[in-house]
C-alpha cells in the first residue's frame, strides 16, 4: 500500500485536470488569454501534482518511475489542455507550415523562388515538411491540421529522452535530475513546441549534445568514435536540413565544449561545421545570398538584435502582465542556476560542461535579430544547462562522486585503484532533511513557477486561437479566389493565411512603413482601393478582417480598437468594395471592378 502512494496525488491532479477542462468555456478569451477562463480546479491540480512530485522525488523509497509518471502528468496539463478545450489548432504559423505541407504534396517537388517568391525558403530548407507529407500520406488524413493541435505534446515528450541523457551524465542523484527535468519543462514557456520545424530541430540538437556528452567526454569512447560519429552525422543532417537557427546554436555550443579538456575532440564540431557550410553553400545559397546584406549589416548590433520594434509592443493590462510574468519565470531560473552554481561547488565542477552549454547561446545576440526573437530562442536553448544548477539549488548539497582520478588513470593504461567500501545506509527517514522553513522554501518555489508557466504559456490565446468561423471564412476566401487573386488583410495571425500561396499573394498593411499605415488609418477605404486596384481581372482583390488579427494589432500596439473600427467601416461604407461573407469572427469584402 505504502509503495503505491504516490499515485494518489497524481491520480487526483488528473481528476481536477479533467474535471477543470470540462467546466472552461473558451468562446470569449480576453487579454488575460486561458488565464482568465481556467476553472480553479485546473490550478487546485497543478498544486496537488506539484506537491505530490516534491515529496516523491525527494524520498529514496520510491520507485525512479514515479518521478517520470509525474512529468508526464505535467507535460499533459501544460500542453495538452489547449488540444482539449480548442476545436481548431493554435498559432498562425502552425498553419503556415500546414500550407507548405500541402504544396510539397500537391507540386510533388521543391520549386524556387522563380515560382514561389518569398515562401521558397521552406523549399530550401524542407527536412520537417518533407517528413510530414509523408507522413500525412502514411495516416491517411487530409491534411497535418488533422493532428498539429496534439504536436506540442508529443514534441515536448520528445525532448525527455535526451534531456535524461544528458542530465545522467552529470549526477546518478535522481531528485536533482528529475527536478532538473520539471524546471525545464514548466521554464519551456517560449512557444516553439508548435508544429514547426525548430520544434524537432531542438530535439535533435539535444541529441546532439547527449552523444558528444556521452560519448565523447568519457574513457574508452574512441573505440567506437566511427559509430558515434555516423550517428552524430545522421543527427546534425537532419537539423540542417530543417532549421536556418538551430545548426548555428549547436555550432557555438560544440564549439564551447571543444575548449574543455573532458570534451576535447574537434571531431563533433568538425563534423557540424562542415554539414552546415556544405548545405548553405548549395540547396540554401538562393536565400543566403539575398539576406546576407542585412545579416551582415545585423551582426554586433546587440540592441537592435534584443529590440521588439514596432508592432511588438504588448499593449493593455492582460497583454503586459502575461508578459511580465514570463519574463519574471525566465529570470527566476536563471537566478536560481546562478544560485546553484554558487552553492554546489563540487556540482559545478563535474558539470562544467551543461555550465557551458547554458552560456554558449549568449554570443548569438551580437549575431542577428531572428525577426526579434534571438532572445527567446537564446532563453530556449539556455535552459537545458540552465534547469540542471537551477534544481540544484532548490536541494539540499548534492553528492558528486569522483571518478576523474580513475578516469585520468585509465586513460593512462593505469589501472583504477580499488574502491572503498560504501558507507552504511542511513533509514530512508533519517535521510529526509528536517522539516524547518527552509525546507519548504524549495517547494514553494516550485509551484510558482509551475503555476507562472500557465499565463507565460498561455496568456496570448486571444491571438493565437482562431475559432471554427474564422476558420471556414478564410476557407471560402480561398475557395473561390481565382489564380492570381491578391488577398489585403491587417496582419497575417488568421489561420490558413498562406493557403495556397503559390497561386494567391498577400498584402498585410501593418507590415508596410509607418506613413503609409497611417494613411491607411486617416482614410482606409480610398488608401486600400488604390493599394487593390493593380489586381486584372479574372483575378480579384479581397479584404480580410478577422478576430485574430484584430486581436493580435489590439494586443500587440498596432492599431487599437477605435482604429480598427475605423477601418472596417469605412470599408463596409464604401461603394467601391462588395461585402462577401461575414460571421461572428470577421468580415470578407471584394473589391469592384473599375467602371
Amino acid at each position: 500500500m505504502a509503495a503505491a502512494w504516490p499515485a494518489v496525488p497524481l491520480l487526483a491532479a488528473l481528476a481536477l485536470w479533467v474535471y477543470a477542462v470540462r467546466h472552461t468555456d473558451v468562446s470569449a478569451l480576453d487579454d488575460y488569454g486561458l488565464v482568465s477562463t481556467l476553472h480553479p480546479a485546473f490550478w487546485a491540480g497543478l498544486a496537488v501534482l506539484t506537491a505530490g512530485f516534491w515529496f516523491t522525488v525527494r524520498d529514496p523509497r520510491r520507485r525512479a518511475g514515479w518521478p517520470a509518471a509525474y512529468v508526464l502528468g505535467l507535460l499533459v496539463i501544460e500542453r495538452a489542455t489547449q488540444a482539449v478545450l480548442y476545436p481548431t489548432p493554435l498559432y498562425a504559423w502552425a498553419w503556415k507550415h500546414d500550407a507548405v505541407i500541402d504544396h510539397l504534396l500537391t507540386s510533388g517537388g521543391l520549386q524556387s523562388a522563380d515560382q514561389l517568391g518569398d515562401m521558397a525558403v521552406y523549399d530550401q530548407w524542407p527536412g520537417f515538411f518533407a517528413a510530414q507529407a509523408a507522413l500525412v500520406r502514411l495516416l491517411g488524413v487530409d491534411n497535418a491540421a488533422m493532428y498539429m493541435a496534439w504536436w506540442p505534446l508529443v514534441s515536448s515528450v520528445l525532448l525527455l529522452l535526451p534531456l535524461l541523457l544528458i542530465y545522467r551524465t552529470f549526477t546518478e542523484d535522481r531528485r536533482l535530475i528529475w527536478t532538473a527535468v520539471w524546471l525545464f519543462c514548466v521554464g519551456n514557456w517560449v512557444g516553439q513546441d508548435y508544429f514547426s520545424p525548430q520544434s524537432v530541430a531542438f530535439a535533435l540538437h539535444l541529441g546532439v549534445l547527449a552523444v558528444v556528452l556521452r560519448r565523447y567526454g568519457r574513457p574508452g569512447g574512441r573505440q567506437r568514435q566511427a559509430v558515434w560519429t555516423v550517428l552524430l552525422s545522421v543527427l546534425v543532417i537532419a537539423i540542417v536540413v530543417s532549421h536556418q537557427l538551430t545548426p548555428g546554436m549547436l555550432v557555438v555550443t560544440l564549439l564551447a565544449l571543444a575548449f574543455t579538456r573532458r570534451h576535447r575532440d574537434w571531431v563533433p564540431l568538425v563534423t557540424t561545421v562542415v554539414i552546415f557550410l556544405a548545405w548553405c553553400l548549395t540547396a540554401a545559397l538562393p536565400f543566403l545570398s539575398a539576406a546576407m546584406p542585412d545579416m551582415i549589416r545585423s551582426v554586433g548590433d546587440i540592441g537592435a538584435n534584443v529590440e521588439t520594434g514596432y508592432g511588438s509592443t504588448p499593449t493593455g493590462t492582460g497583454a503586459v502582465a502575461t508578459s511580465w510574468a514570463a519574463r519574471l519565470l525566465s529570470g527566476s531560473v536563471l537566478l536560481l542556476a546562478l544560485a546553484g552554481v554558487l552553492r554546489q561547488r563540487a556540482l559545478r565542477q563535474r558539470a562544467l560542461p551543461l555550465l557551458l552549454v547554458a552560456a554558449a547561446p549568449l554570443p548569438m545576440f551580437a549575431a542577428s535579430s531572428y525577426g526579434s526573437e534571438m532572445i527567446f530562442r537564446v532563453l530556449m536553448f539556455m535552459l537545458p544547462g540552465a534547469a540542471f544548477f537551477a534544481a540544484a539549488a532548490l536541494l539540499p548539497r548534492v553528492p558528486v562522486p569522483e571518478p576523474t582520478a580513475d578516469a585520468r588513470q585509465t586513460e593512462r593504461g593505469v589501472p583504477p585503484a580499488p574502491a572503498a567500501p560504501a558507507p552504511r545506509r542511513r533509514s530512508p527517514l533519517l535521510s529526509l532533511p528536517p522539516l524547518r522553513y527552509a525546507a519548504w522554501l524549495s517547494p514553494l518555489v516550485l509551484l510558482a513557477g509551475t503555476l507562472a508557466f500557465v499565463p507565460s504559456y498561455s496568456g496570448k490565446d486571444r491571438v493565437n486561437y482562431f475559432p471554427p468561423g474564422e476558420v471556414a471564412l478564410v476557407r471560402q476566401l480561398f475557395d473561390q479566389a481565382p489564380d492570381d487573386s491578391l488577398v489585403v488583410a491587417a496582419n497575417r495571425n488568421y489561420p490558413l493565411a498562406y493557403e495556397q500561396y503559390w497561386r494567391v499573394d498577400h498584402y498585410w498593411f501593418l507590415e508596410d512603413t509607418r506613413t503609409h499605415v497611417d494613411d491607411i488609418v486617416r482614410d482606409p477605404a480610398a488608401v486600400l482601393a488604390r493599394d487593390m486596384a493593380g489586381v486584372e481581372a479574372p483575378a480579384r482583390a479581397y479584404f480580410l478582417l478577422t478576430q485574430g488579427q484584430v486581436a493580435n494589432s489590439e494586443m500587440n500596439g498596432q492599431l487599437n480598437t477605435a482604429q480598427l473600427r475605423r477601418v472596417r467601416e469605412s470599408v463596409a461604407h464604401s461603394p467601391r468594395f462588395e461585402r462577401v461573407a461575414r460571421n461572428s469572427a470577421g468580415v470578407l469584402y471584394v473589391l469592384k471592378p473599375a467602371s
